[in-house]
Protein backbone atom coordinates (compact mmCIF):
# COMPACT_ATOMS: atom_id res chain seq x y z
CA UNK A 1 0.00 0.00 0.00
CA UNK A 2 1.23 3.48 -0.92
CA UNK A 3 -0.22 6.71 1.05
CA UNK A 4 0.30 10.37 0.29
CA UNK A 5 1.59 12.09 3.49
CA UNK A 6 -1.94 13.64 4.58
CA UNK A 7 -3.17 9.89 3.80
CA UNK A 8 -5.96 10.91 1.76
CA UNK A 9 -4.71 9.05 -1.46
CA UNK A 10 -3.86 5.31 -1.06
CA UNK A 11 -2.95 2.72 -3.75
CA UNK A 12 -2.87 -0.43 -3.48
CA UNK A 13 -0.31 -2.42 -6.00
CA UNK A 14 -1.68 -6.08 -6.16
CA UNK A 15 0.14 -9.12 -6.79
CA UNK A 16 -1.67 -9.76 -9.81
CA UNK A 17 -0.65 -6.78 -11.69
CA UNK A 18 -3.96 -4.84 -10.47
CA UNK A 19 -4.10 -1.74 -8.59
CA UNK A 20 -6.83 -0.11 -6.42
CA UNK A 21 -6.72 3.81 -5.73
CA UNK A 22 -8.76 5.27 -3.09
CA UNK A 23 -9.31 9.21 -2.66
CA UNK A 24 -10.48 9.89 1.08
CA UNK A 25 -13.59 7.99 1.82
CA UNK A 26 -14.40 6.33 -1.81
CA UNK A 27 -12.72 3.22 -1.94
CA UNK A 28 -12.00 2.30 -5.76
CA UNK A 29 -11.93 5.53 -7.06
CA UNK A 30 -9.59 4.47 -9.66
CA UNK A 31 -8.82 0.60 -10.81
CA UNK A 32 -6.86 -0.52 -13.44
CA UNK A 33 -3.74 -2.86 -14.26
CA UNK A 34 0.17 -1.78 -13.63
CA UNK A 35 3.61 -3.02 -14.62
CA UNK A 36 7.34 -2.17 -13.71
CA UNK A 37 10.23 -2.29 -15.46
CA UNK A 38 12.73 -1.55 -12.59
CA UNK A 39 11.99 1.26 -10.85
CA UNK A 40 9.47 2.84 -13.46
CA UNK A 41 5.53 2.08 -13.44
CA UNK A 42 2.79 2.37 -16.08
CA UNK A 43 -0.96 2.67 -15.08
CA UNK A 44 -3.77 2.12 -17.38
CA UNK A 45 -7.02 2.11 -15.32
CA UNK A 46 -10.11 0.57 -16.40
CA UNK A 47 -11.57 3.73 -18.31
CA UNK A 48 -8.24 3.66 -20.34
CA UNK A 49 -6.80 6.50 -18.73
CA UNK A 50 -2.45 6.11 -18.39
CA UNK A 51 0.05 7.57 -15.96
CA UNK A 52 3.48 6.52 -14.87
CA UNK A 53 5.36 6.32 -11.90
CA UNK A 54 9.02 6.22 -10.65
CA UNK A 55 10.07 4.89 -7.43
CA UNK A 56 13.24 6.91 -6.04
CA UNK A 57 14.80 6.31 -2.37
CA UNK A 58 11.46 4.28 -1.24
CA UNK A 59 9.54 6.87 -2.58
CA UNK A 60 6.87 5.99 -5.36
CA UNK A 61 6.24 10.00 -7.63
CA UNK A 62 3.53 9.00 -9.77
CA UNK A 63 2.47 11.69 -12.16
CA UNK A 64 2.04 14.51 -9.93
CA UNK A 65 1.49 12.75 -6.26
CA UNK A 66 4.17 11.56 -3.66
CA UNK A 67 3.59 8.22 -1.94
CA UNK A 68 5.12 7.00 0.66
CA UNK A 69 5.33 3.27 1.73
CA UNK A 70 2.18 2.31 4.45
CA UNK A 71 4.10 1.11 7.61
CA UNK A 72 2.23 -1.96 8.81
CA UNK A 73 1.35 -1.65 12.35
CA UNK A 74 2.60 -4.42 15.11
CA UNK A 75 -0.54 -4.37 16.91
CA UNK A 76 -1.73 -7.95 18.50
Amino acid sequence: MWVTADGHIRQQLLPDGRYDEARGDPRSAYTGRYTVTGDHLDHVDDTGFTATGDLRDGVLHHEHLVLYREEKSSTS
